[in-house]
């Protein structure tokens, strides 16, 4: 069986104000065209289809024409899961109609919390998608009371989906988590609370033959090939300035072991650069490989005053987004703390505020409580 797996579209991102849907209508359009080259037995989606719960009107049209060229023009197989970014109803809108046209949209935990079975010429492939959940959904709809973080909810979650699939049967799943050992980038939301509650062990998958992952964005396999991050669709911070991004196509054969994994990339729109000199030199000449609609970040390197530099950038590079100037920065960050509070996740704010107001560590039961008050309002923020 041919798949190609992807997540994290992000559709409707802004970048520094600059809202990205011509890049991502571009990069769908050679998606597209991918999977008419490469004709694979099934897609799937493995999460932030959109970049927050309530999407803009732009971001769903385009979405829903991604979908409809699909599924008219090569009918292929659409399996879809939330990921944290997601409204899980509103991803799952209309499930039951587009189920019958062979897009599985897995957005809650409800009846279609099963597995999705499609066929090969060797047999059966069951897929198991599972959502971004919090805890607290997963601790009701599992009804084990134990479940405190993503640790336990994956577990819960992936031993009911599989409960009632034959044994020695090929089986894959789609899940929307961050597993511990991922290497992380400035444009992914945290999952994490207080003492890393949000994050998963491999130990949760280690019955499927293959798992598709969303959340991280960059590319990348979980120890082994079997365990991989497709990577989002999108370069969506500077930090991921050198990823390679792509969708992973691979194959598996009867017996459920990986025959093929290749990463496809889809190539962008405009490129992203982090460009380094003196103002002058920057404004003279163009740095090689970087054209002149790419979006840039600029590091300059002038000691002293300069008069309106973003500005003068912007007359060369007219999608400059940031200006970083380290000898102001040095001095702005003597005496401050080593952390970077901005890769914190709140539960961890929350967790060094107290420490250092209150003088001791916050008790276990103040971090379950401090995990509850979170998952409450990460509800909210979802539309929950």
């Amino acid at each position: 069986m041919r798949i190609i797996h992807t997540a994290d579209w992000h559709i409707g991102r802004l970048f520094h104000g600059v809202n990205l849907l011509e890049d991502q209508q571009y990069v769908l359009e050679n998606f597209i065209a991918l999977i008419k080259e490469s004709r694979p037995d099934v897609i799937l989606i493995s999460g932030d289809v959109y970049d927050r719960a309530l999407p803009p009107g732009d971001a769903v049209r385009l979405f829903g024409e991604v979908l409809t060229r699909i599924s008219r023009d090569s009918q292929v197989p659409v399996i879809i899961i939330a990921g944290n970014h997601d409204h899980p109803e509103r991803l799952s809108y209309a499930q039951g109609i587009l189920s019958q046209q062979q897009v599985y949209t897995v957005g809650a935990l409800n009846d279609f919390f099963r597995p999705i079975i499609i066929e090969d010429s060797f047999g059966p492939v069951y897929f198991c998608p599972i959502p971004f959940a919090e805890p607290s959904f997963a601790r009701e709809y599992c009804g084990e009371d134990n479940i405190r973080d993503q640790e336990g909810a994956m577990a819960a979650l992936t031993k009911k989906i599989t409960a009632a699939i034959p044994r020695g049967k090929r089986k894959i799943a789609l899940a929307h988590a961050m597993v511990l050992g991922g290497e992380v980038s400035e444009s992914e939301r945290p999952l994490t609370v207080v003492g890393g509650a949000g994050a998963v062990s491999l130990d949760s998958f280690r019955d499927f033959d293959y798992v598709a992952l969303g959340h991280l964005h960059r590319p990348q396999s979980m120890g082994q090939s079997s365990v991989r991050y497709a990577g989002s669709l999108l370069k969506y911070s500077f930090s991921e300035v050198n990823h390679k991004k792509s969708v992973t196509l691979l194959e598996i054969d009867g017996e459920g072991k990986m025959s093929h994994l290749e990463e496809m990339p889809l190539g962008c729109r405009r490129e992203m650069h982090i460009i380094k000199g003196r103002l002058p030199d920057l404004l003279e000449s163009t740095p090689a490989g970087v054209e002149r609609e790419d979006y840039i970040k600029a590091i300059l390197m002038d000691e002293g005053a300069l008069l309106d530099p973003m500005g003068k950038l912007r007359v060369r590079y007219p999608n400059i987004l940031e200006l970083e100037r380290p000898q102001f920065t040095a001095i702005l960050e003597q005496g401050r703390p080593t952390v970077d509070h901005r890769k914190m996740t709140d539960g961890d704010l929350f967790f060094s505020f107290f420490e250092q107001v209150g003088g001791g560590t916050l008790s276990e039961e103040g971090k379950d409580r401090l995990n509850q008050v979170l998952d409450d309002y990460n509800r909210r923020e979802r539309g929950l």
